[in-house]
């Protein structure tokens, strides 16, 4: 037994100082940037921009595997289980960290157990989006319309951050809202464009190139600040009602273990290439705002949000599919 013991000491020794000494080089080949969405989602258009400045900043190439399914919970659970050594990263939206352990039973990975985090990296307000034809103009008219029967609102999924951002607004403001989930943004869309439904709540970057076409109305942004992108266009909290913030943001992580100088390299680079004014512009043109929390700040925003939307899923009865 205590032969045991010592080989087990023995080989934790050798495994700490052979990660350390792993640590000193990284990385010395490509780096897998795991990202839990299908091609062409916000998580996929950020990640790849990101990755081609990584691999820049950290002399190496970064490749983007996409590996959608399960809200995520899949993609998480097995960098949860990879190796501590840095060549395996993963950007997800904030559901992964801040809805999904609240809904789902059994997942296979802790927010804030199973990840040393690096960086939360990129954001884009959600807005609050109507047909033309309704006539709605404004928050205040929501609260009107309703008062006479609930208004439906789409949104890309049971538990998505816009369904919370829907849910959370009935809650302060008394709007009576029925929340309709589609299976993605694109056919709540066009169920929005063709009037089926008098409301929806989706990314700026999806909704604006119907804004601009005229196809539907965007009544408010859910963020804290206006966006350049439509800057006519005031945020919840201006339009009323106060501590309402609601963005989507992405963040980096790596397994648990991995050792803190990999861990300060991957949160430099993410920190250049948000700085960089290239990056910058390419986000922008997206929908982005190129925002940079450190480890410490991303963690507090996880814990934060994982109090506020617990309080937003016990009200509304939310519950996963």
């Amino acid at each position: 037994m205590i032969k045991q013991i010592l080989n087990a000491v023995v080989f934790g020794v050798v495994s700490t100082a052979s990660l350390c000494a792993s640590a000193q080089t990284y990385p010395t080949k490509p780096v897998t940037l795991v990202v839990p969405f299908p091609p062409g989602g916000s998580a996929d258009v950020i990640g790849r921009l990101l990755a081609a400045k990584l691999a820049q900043n950290l002399g190496q190439s970064v490749v983007v595997e996409n590996r959608p399914g399960a809200n995520t919970s899949l993609a998480a659970a097995a960098v949860a289980r990879a190796a501590p050594d840095g060549y395996t990263v993963m950007i997800s939206g904030a559901p992964t960290y801040t809805v999904n352990p609240l809904l789902y039973q059994n997942l296979k990975y802790d927010p804030l157990k199973s990840y040393e985090y690096v960086a939360a990296a990129g954001s884009t307000s959600f807005v609050i989006l109507t047909n033309p034809q309704t006539k709605l103009n404004s928050l205040g008219d929501l609260t009107t319309r309703s008062s006479e029967q609930p208004l439906s609102f789409g949104s890309f999924g049971n538990g998505s951050t816009p369904h919370m951002a829907g849910e959370f607004l009935a809650q302060k403001t008394g709007v009576k809202l029925q929340h309709v989930p589609y299976r993605g943004s694109a056919p709540a869309m066009t169920d929005l464009i063709g009037n089926q439904i008098p409301l929806s709540i989706d990314t700026l970057v999806a909704a604006l190139p119907q804004i601009k076409a005229g196809k539907v109305k965007a009544l408010a942004l859910t963020g804290h600040a206006r966006s350049a992108l439509v800057p006519n266009v005031p945020t919840v909290a201006e339009s009323g009602v106060a501590g309402y913030d609601f963005e989507t943001w992405f963040g980096i992580v790596v397994p648990r273990g991995t050792p803190a100088p990999i861990v300060a390299r991957l949160a430099k680079g993410v920190s250049t290439a948000m700085a960089d004014p290239d990056t910058r512009t390419k986000l922008r043109d997206q929908g982005f705002e190129s925002t940079f929390l450190d480890a410490a700040a991303f963690r507090r925003k996880v814990e934060s949000e994982l109090d506020r939307n617990a309080g937003i899923i016990k009200v509304a009865g939310i519950t996963a599919d």
